[in-house]
């Protein structure tokens, strides 16, 4: 199957985007059942399902015409989900926030694809990689961006800060299984493209690091849990795209797979914090646990087999791992201290508790992924048999350090909140400042450019038109209306003529047939 004729492509399924496919699914009957359960009606389940067929088509493209099909779906559904209880203009802002910056960052990936055509004559994402240069390298970086964008990795980090306007059924979706997932995945797929610039592996490994330091510390000072779940996500998918950078595909695909199971099970929590009663507790602590990399559960395991690549690559890169590792314990520990405030208890409906069960199972159980065998069965599921598993040296450590700082911060309870953190490193207003400010100034001048220039000119055309067509009329309409009265009178005189002789009279007519008849008779004697 193609999308267009003479160009090959379409969808299908390989071992990456069937394990993709299965965690979406997974997570989205989770999710859909818990929003039944709180009552979210039909729009909203239409809009969740068609978010999640355009993650799917997303994972399954082999082109790119048909990946951004997928990808602007998407991004469009998001914007109704953050949105959805629009009478509130507050959350309508917040959506509008998340969908330009996403949007913006899309760009990237058109790009991308008029630099294929260019210098790969194909829109396969397997061909991107033998592009000529600098074609390659121009796809290469159209398509990070879009990846960072969608991502919302460093400095598009911002946007996922105001999706928390959504509904809690959306943040879970959003924040594991589907969106923001996609960017890091569309990497993971292109690590081939990224190694052959040289560059742009190196760029997106440091981003993903710093990604999750930086954003780490900006989940440890908010106050707010969603915020601090927001902030945690960017975190962790830094580790991702991390894991991208460095050709980890396994390690990157297991922390997605993992982290989608955590973070929708933390979302969905949140979402009945204030009503909780002893499951709530029990689940979020589970899913908390492993959210700090706490040994045996599944984020200890995923995230060191992703800083077990990085050590091959960069001594810094590891070191920068390991401080975003004990930053997540952190920021995993405070959330955790939420369990021991008081709150308002009550029973939850069976369709709001099943679902927290589902997705606390792998939360605790995918740390299997560390078994020797499994581990083994996982990359021969990917593809990728010749990957290296987890350092084991990376993991006692991790763990250790996991175990350590979560317990310290459960004891003490205090948190450092500056105020750059708290506001998500000003990356908002400095956006507002350094690019929206100047568009808008310059949407306003060009306005007044087209309204007293562009459109002025138009107006004095029409204008000269008018002036011109009203001189022409009165110098040649007089001749035109001359000759046609005169027309008319001569039509008149004739007229006038042929009516005396119509008397009514039937002698008369006698009278004149005899003319006529003696004028013929002359002629006819003069011809003779």
């Amino acid at each position: 199957m193609t999308v267009l004729p003479g160009w090959a492509g379409g969808p299908a399924v390989d071992g990456l985007s069937a394990v993709l496919l299965v965690t979406l699914g997974v997570v989205l009957v989770a999710v859909l059942a818990y929003a039944a359960g709180e009552g979210f009606g039909a729009r909203f389940h239409l809009l969740m399902l068609l978010f999640a067929a355009a993650m799917a088509v997303t994972v399954t493209a082999t082109d790119l015409l048909l990946l951004l099909m997928g990808w602007e779906v998407m991004g469009a559904t998001s914007y109704a989900l953050i949105g959805y209880l629009w009478p509130d203009a507050d959350r309508v802002r917040s959506a509008n926030v998340a969908f330009l910056t996403t949007r913006a960052a899309d760009m990237g990936l058109y790009a991308a694809a008029g630099f294929a055509v260019a210098g790969a004559h194909s829109l396969r994402l397997d061909d991107l990689a033998g592009a000529v240069a600098p074609w390659r390298d121009l796809v290469a970086a159209g398509v990070v961006v879009a990846a960072l964008g969608k991502s919302a990795q460093l400095p598009f980090s911002f946007w996922l800060s105001r999706a928390m306007a959504g509904p809690s059924p959306v943040s879970a979706l959003l924040h594991s299984a589907t969106m923001v997932a996609a960017g890091a995945y569309l990497l993971m797929r292109l690590h081939p493209l990224l190694a052959a610039t040289g560059w742009a592996d190196t760029l997106v490994s440091w981003t993903g690091a710093l990604t999750a330091l930086v954003l780490g510390a900006v989940a440890v000072a908010q106050r707010d849990l969603k915020q601090l779940l927001a902030a945690s996500t960017c975190a962790q998918i830094g580790f991702m795209v991390l894991a991208a950078g460095v050709g980890s595909v396994a390690g990157g695909a297991a922390q997605l797979v993992a982290h989608a199971a955590v973070k929708s099970l933390l979302f969905l929590c949140a979402g009945v914090w204030a009503r909780r009663d002893r499951l709530v507790g029990v689940v979020f602590g589970v899913g908390a646990l492993a959210l700090a990399g706490v040994p045996p559960l599944s984020l200890w395991v995923t995230k060191d087999e992703v800083l077990g690549g990085a050590s091959e690559r960069s001594a810094g890169l590891l070191a920068v791992g390991l401080a975003a590792s004990v930053l997540s314990a952190v920021y995993a520990a405070k959330a955790l201290v939420g369990l021991f405030r008081p709150a308002e208890g009550s029973e939850l409906r069976f369709l709001e508790r099943a679902p927290l069960l589902v997705l606390a199972l792998p939360a605790g159980s995918l740390g299997a992924l560390g078994i020797p065998a499994v581990a083994d069965g996982w990359r021969r599921i990917l593809d990728v048999p010749g990957e290296g598993g987890p350092d084991v040296r990376v993991a006692v450590l991790s763990g250790a350090l996991a175990v350590i700082t979560t317990g310290a911060v459960v004891a003490v309870r205090r948190f450092p909140e500056p105020a750059w953190a708290v506001d998500w490193l000003y990356l908002e207003r400095a956006v507002s400042v350094t690019v929206v400010r100047p568009a808008l100034a310059a949407a306003r001048v060009l306005a007044r450019f087209d309204d007293r220039v562009v459109d002025g000119a138009v107006r004095g055309v029409a204008r000269g038109g008018r002036s011109l067509a009203g001189l022409a009329g009165r110098r040649v309409e007089f001749r035109v209306d001359g000759l046609v009265g005169a027309v008319g009178q001569a039509a008149r005189g004739l007229a006038a003529l042929a009516r005396r002789p119509q008397t009514g009279q039937v002698h008369m007519y006698y009278a004149q047939a005899a003319v006529v008849l003696a004028v013929l008779v002359a002629v006819a004697l003069l011809a003779g």
